[in-house]
């Protein structure tokens, strides 16, 4: 199990400078990747986000990319300076005849003033692959510490959850003949003073039918098989939360039932306090990845 929450960052050398990656995991239900690059790598964006669809699963995953230029910095061109001044001069020409150019214009165009940089392209997608591999390799590390101790907190709320439905099943013994008594008192007061008496044998079957409705069995049977199957995702290594979430509602839908059959104070506080435990183990699940 891995959570779906971490951090990793991974360098590569290209052309004598370094190249950093960034990689932030969050919690998310699909895939989400967005990608920041430097503006010289900007057209190398698809191929770090197409790197990421293809390694990672569910989750939303920030991917930042940095190139430390080592080299010399940028040096003024003189004749990137006079080609830039006199296509100035050339537009004026064109759009506005006589008007006034200072030199100073040039000073709002300092990127087209400097020497280019030396473009990298020759092996930047695999500097690229490299530093997101390292990346991956350590945000992979601590979300696997995360996941033990995730399982670990998963594992004991789920045995919490054990023993509550063992004290609920105790308290549902003989809860349907509890049940059938009070509704034979209830109706035995009623027909009292009743001049007519209804069908005794037709009136038993009623009030079993009615306190047969009180019966938990099946809803605790359920219970404990989806505690069982949840045991068992804890043990894989395959990305579980979807299935872990799945097996989550349907326990939940089994809890629901089993508070809306309880006739005993004492079973619908446990019910209570299984509804708490699901809801605390649905928050952790939704940082299983």
């Amino acid at each position: 199990m891995r959570s779906m929450t971490g951090f990793g960052c991974g360098e590569a050398e290209l052309d004598g400078n370094k190249l950093t990656c960034e990689l932030r995991a969050l919690n998310h239900r699909f895939l989400d990747v967005r990608v920041r690059v430097p503006e010289e790598l900007q057209s190398h964006a698809f191929f770090v986000e197409q790197l990421a669809r293809e390694r990672l699963s569910r989750g939303r995953f920030d991917i930042g990319v940095r190139l430390e230029d080592g080299g010399a910095a940028p040096r003024f061109s003189p004749v990137r300076a006079r080609a830039v001044y006199q296509s100035l001069l050339e537009l004026r020409d064109e759009l506005a005849p006589g008007t006034d150019v200072p030199i100073a214009a040039l000073a709002s165009l300092p990127d087209l003033l400097v020497e280019a940089r030396r473009s990298h392209t020759d092996g930047l997608e695999q500097a690229l692959d490299s530093a997101f591999s390292a990346a991956l390799r350590r945000l992979d590390e601590m979300r696997e510490r995360e996941g033990r101790a995730l399982s670990r907190e998963l594992a004991d709320r789920l045995a919490m959850l054990r023993q509550l439905a063992a004290d609920a099943k105790q308290l549902s013994l003989g809860a349907a003949e509890r049940q059938l008594g009070r509704l034979r008192e209830r109706v035995a007061r009623l027909l009292a003073d009743a001049a007519a008496l209804p069908d005794a044998a037709r009136l038993e079957t009623e009030l079993a039918l009615i306190a047969d409705r009180s019966d938990v069995t099946e809803e605790l049977v359920r219970l404990a098989s989806h505690f069982d199957q949840f045991q068992a995702l804890l043990a894989e290594r395959e990305p579980i939360g979807r299935r872990l979430e799945f097996l989550l509602q349907e326990m939940s839908r089994e809890a629901n039932t089993l508070g809306s059959k309880s006739q005993d104070v004492k079973l619908s506080h446990l019910v209570v306090e299984i509804k708490s435990q699901l809801e605390k183990l649905r928050e952790q699940v939704q940082n299983v990845e």
